[in-house]
């Protein structure tokens, strides 16, 4: 009797980027340049929104008036917000990046067949946060923002991809299909595919969101109603408040400071939930077995 062979089974932990991991990356930037954040984001920012622009575009929009010769960001680059975006590896909240290595090393010393992986989703600019050397070498796929200029190495001048609040579920879609971004950059209606539900590279239960915001609502929303779990960071009052308003509605799980330390809540809770659904999985992996008995 040839034995039944395992397939590998994914558990996926899908991050915000800004407030989740680390401090706002933006604003950091932003203070480089002598551009004060609490005036472009609650002031100018708001300005646009009130006028119709989608948040990011808004932000975005106002990054680019910025751009050029004589102006506070200069002759701004994607190479330039890569280079910046290094210098976000001390940045990251306590506990990281220990925890990608401690939750993967655990997971495959205790489950067989089962891999962790880790993501980006973000509403942040896409080169300051891959700039970062941990971002790099812990995460499978990051999302973000995009600019471009009039080539590859040019000045910004457009805006590229701007991911809104619903647009972040895209990208969920996109892991939970298994489709490479490199595809999908080129051909976004890929997205859209007809792919069996068994073919399905992770299922949307086999999903953890942890976000600190109003952006994140929609995907919150997506994995519960999945079979997912969802987890919000509290850094500050505003957050405290927007994330009241998800448990209101049951939207996630629980609110926790930004700490990944095991000994900590939210470092605590993120790998319990990790384990569970990897036994989870175990037990689901059980159940023909014992139909055909």
């Amino acid at each position: 009797m040839v034995a039944d062979v395992i397939a590998t089974d994914i558990v996926a932990i899908i991050f915000d980027f800004d407030d989740t991991l680390a401090p706002d990356a933006t604003s950091k930037f932003l203070r480089t340049h002598g551009i004060d954040p609490d005036s472009f984001w609650q002031q100018d920012a708001k300005a646009l929104i009130e006028q119709g622009y989608d948040q990011p575009t808004a932000y975005l929009k106002l990054l680019l008036d910025n751009v050029g010769p004589g102006k506070r960001l200069g002759e701004l680059t994607n190479q330039k917000l890569r280079e910046f975006g290094a210098s976000l590896d001390g940045d990251f909240y306590p506990g990281l990046p220990d925890f990608f290595d401690d939750v993967r090393a655990k997971v495959k010393a205790q489950f067989k067949n089962i891999d962790v992986e880790f993501y980006i989703i973000s509403g942040g600019l896409y080169e300051i946060i891959r700039g970062s050397k941990i971002v790099r070498g812990y995460f499978k796929a990051c999302y973000g923002c995009h600019l471009a200029g009039d080539t590859e190495d040019g000045t910004l001048k457009y805006i590229k991809r701007s991911i809104t609040f619903t647009e972040k579920t895209r990208y969920i879609f996109e892991i939970h299909k298994g489709l490479d971004p490199r595809d999908t950059w080129k051909n976004p209606i890929l997205v859209n595919k007809s792919i069996a539900p068994e073919e399905r590279r992770i299922p949307l239960r086999n999903m953890i969101y942890v976000g600190d915001g109003i952006t994140d609502i929609p995907c919150f929303s997506l994995l519960k109603n999945s079979g997912g779990m969802g987890f919000g960071v509290l850094r500050h009052e505003k957050a405290r408040l927007a994330l009241e308003e998800f448990l209101q509605t049951d939207r996630v799980i629980s609110m926790h400071a930004p700490n990944y330390r095991e000994d900590a809540d939210l470092g605590a809770i993120l790998r319990a939930a990790t384990f569970n659904r990897c036994t989870a999985i175990q037990l689901e992996r059980e159940q023909p077995k014992r139909q055909k008995i």
